[in-house]
């Protein structure tokens, strides 16, 4: 009797423990998008490459052109309801799944650098017969954005950059580097209780909602599936291009209009890796997003006082008011 209640613990244990959830493929397979997906297949450093994205034309067009750049945590689906807003104020959409992540090929060998994944965007918007664009991202594509603007300003008739990374260089302020090999074991343990508990904590400032964990499961599935080890490995090398490859140091070379959307309450850039001094000055959103405003010609700075790292989701009301408003007008 002693051995079956024990065994019967163990197994309850065991369900409680486990990472349950849907299961996707290596590219995301069984995971459907809110816009029909395409996919721009290219070579790059000397591999066959497949870039998933949506291309979405608005009913009423205003001759505008917008492409949207995802998080390190997000695909491009989790901006289906922004870009709902923008197809709905006239707007054509680009927004892609970068090469590494969600719908797009996971190389097993690929040099990451900022300046490669917006040559491979540039290029796919070219495909598209696409000469300039509104170029806005999120966190990471963010700091794509940025370097997509640096590198081709022609081709960039604004920017919106929403909580990038990058607007603080941590090597510069003592954060050690982590390492690749590091990096890929870390990823290999994420799990849905372990996205959620990050995101809690840094992105959405201790609070969490249902509407939140879509994008968690959405990350996790990959995790659970045949994938896994692909998954965690480009992680980990897109961590580390994160790490050494910051755009705080060129912002003066903006020339566009460049739009600002902050969530203050944002903690991004934290390192438990540093003096609770240094730790202190890391991930001051407030304070990075009035200083590179203050070094970019043509920059708005708006601010979300209550929201985290990602206030598209967050207050998406709020959020797109601010962002209809701050875009150009074609």
């Amino acid at each position: 009797m002693k051995q079956l209640f024990a065994f019967a613990f163990l197994l309850i244990a065991s369900a409680a423990s486990a990472d349950e959830g849907p299961v996707y493929g290596p590219q995301l397979e069984g995971y459907d998008y809110p816009y029909a997906v395409q996919h721009y297949r290219f070579q790059s450093q000397g591999e066959a490459m497949d870039m998933a994205y949506m291309d979405v034309a608005p009913a009423r067009a205003n001759g505008g052109t917008i492409t949207l750049l995802h998080g390190k945590n997000f695909c491009a689906a989790t901006w289906g309801a922004t870009i709902k807003i923008l197809i709905g104020a006239g707007y054509r959409v680009i927004a892609p799944d970068q090469i590494g992540f969600c719908k797009s090929t996971k190389p097993a060998h690929y040099q990451y650098s900022f300046e490669q994944l917006a040559a491979n965007t540039h290029a796919l918007l070219a495909s598209l017969g696409i000469n300039r664009a509104i170029i806005m991202g999120h966190s990471m594509g963010g700091m794509l954005a940025t370097r997509y603007a640096l590198t081709y300003p022609g081709s960039t008739e604004q920017l919106v950059s929403v909580n990038p990374l990058g607007l603080e260089d941590g090597r510069a302020k003592g954060v050690p580097p982590t390492g690749i090999d590091q990096l890929y074991q870390s990823a290999l343990k994420t799990t849905a209780d372990s996205i959620r508990d990050y995101e809690r904590t840094v992105y959405y400032a201790g609070t969490w909602k249902p509407d939140y964990e879509p994008w968690v499961q959405m990350q996790a599935g990959m995790y659970r599936g045949a994938g896994r080890e692909a998954m965690a490995w480009n992680s980990a090398l897109t961590s580390e291009m994160i790490y050494t490859q910051p755009v705080v140091h060129e912002l003066e070379r903006l020339s566009m209009p460049v739009l600002l959307l902050i969530g203050d309450k944002d903690t991004t850039g934290k390192s438990n890796a540093v003096p609770l001094a240094i730790r202190a000055t890391l991930g001051n959103f407030p304070v990075m997003a009035k200083e590179a405003a203050a070094r970019i010609a043509h920059a708005k700075l708006v601010e979300f006082p209550e929201l985290g790292h990602s206030p598209q989701i967050q207050d998406p009301a709020a959020f797109h008011k601010a962002l209809l408003e701050g875009l150009i007008k074609p």
